[in-house]
């Protein structure tokens, strides 16, 4: 057993509001139970879902730490019982409830994964919440095949930069919808088609590319208005995925198309999935995933980095939507 501190610092939510909330408090360093490891921590990824928990209105799932912190980085320091496939001192990183927000954090073992080779610490803090949702959404529930078309909205975006390479690595064509010329031009160096929505219309402009055929699945985080958009690009047996609502959950829309193009609507979230589903995912990112990300296919892109303690500006940064790729905070 490797010696570590009793306390730590985190950063915790006294209160849900704007990115002034996140205060630094000295909390207890966890103990990992039965089947988890104590990761001290070298990064930590910054997510979407963390601003959305930071207003209030995403609650960690039963049992997970009140502070946010999708994924981390860094090195085993305690081993709980049963954790027969790591060592202390190994370099990992984490799929996590929440929590990551700290100099220490304890995970269900089946959720860690080796650092890829050619990686550092620093990036690979920035792959675990992308990959697995990725991975989860586009190959598995929405069963992207070589050679078939896929739309990804918010391209520029630390899962849009993912599902972009991801796609394109498994042998798909990817369009992606950004909101700057400089945005689309950074989607395009990871081999997309980038539509800038703010000066065409997405939907007329696809339609324009494919010669009226559109694409087989879209991944979707916008949701509202955009979904019957996004349907009507979709061609027989299409897909459409939805992982995030920016816009609402609502929508009104036809369902004659599901009929006329055999289509699916499905969606998933990743948070509560069980230690061993999220474990069945990562032996398959092992597998099928960390090749590719050793072979630089994928390369986690980082905006920005940021201190811990500085976790306030990383959301600020976040809120701007001005971000290419992730904001990684160093610990």
């Amino acid at each position: 057993m490797s010696q570590h501190p009793s306390t730590m610092t985190a950063i915790t939510l006294p209160r849900f509001g704007g990115p002034e909330v996140l205060q630094p408090a000295t909390l207890p360093v966890p103990t990992p139970r039965e089947g988890e490891v104590l990761i001290k921590v070298a990064a930590a990824g910054v997510n979407r879902p963390d601003v959305i928990q930071r207003q209030g209105h995403y609650p960690p799932p039963p049992g997970a730490p009140d502070w946010p912190g999708l994924e981390v980085s860094g090195t085993i320091a305690a081993l709980g019982g049963g954790t027969l496939d790591w060592r202390v001192g190994e370099e990992v990183c984490a799929l996590l409830a929440g929590g990551g927000y700290a100099e220490y954090c304890a995970v269900p073992a089946e959720q860690v994964l080796p650092v890829p080779k050619g990686l550092s610490m620093l990036e690979a803090a920035a792959i675990p919440e992308t990959v697995f949702t990725v991975y989860a959404n586009v190959m598995e529930i929405g069963r992207l095949r070589e050679r078939e078309r896929l739309l990804v909205h918010g391209g520029s975006s630390g899962i849009g930069t993912t599902a972009i390479q991801m796609a394109k690595a498994f042998g798909a064509e990817v369009f992606t919808t950004a909101g700057s010329d400089e945005k689309c031009a950074f989607c395009e160096t990871l081999g997309a088609t980038a539509i800038n929505y703010r000066k065409v219309d997405f939907v007329d402009e696809i339609k324009r590319l494919t010669d009226g055929e559109g694409v087989d699945l879209v991944l979707d985080m916008v949701g509202g208005s955009y979904i019957p958009r996004n349907v009507s690009l979709l061609r027989q047996d299409g897909r459409h995925v939805s992982i995030a609502f920016l816009e609402g959950p609502k929508v009104e829309m036809s369902f004659l198309p599901l009929l006329l193009k055999r289509i699916t609507l499905t969606g998933s979230v990743l948070r509560p999935r069980s230690p061993t589903e999220k474990g069945e995912l990562a032996l398959k990112l092992r597998q099928r995933v960390w090749p590719l990300i050793e072979a630089c296919a994928i390369r986690p892109v980082i905006d920005s980095e940021f201190p811990l303690a500085e976790a306030a500006s990383a959301h600020a940064r976040m809120e701007t939507s001005a971000h290419i790729g992730k904001i990684v905070l160093r610990v």
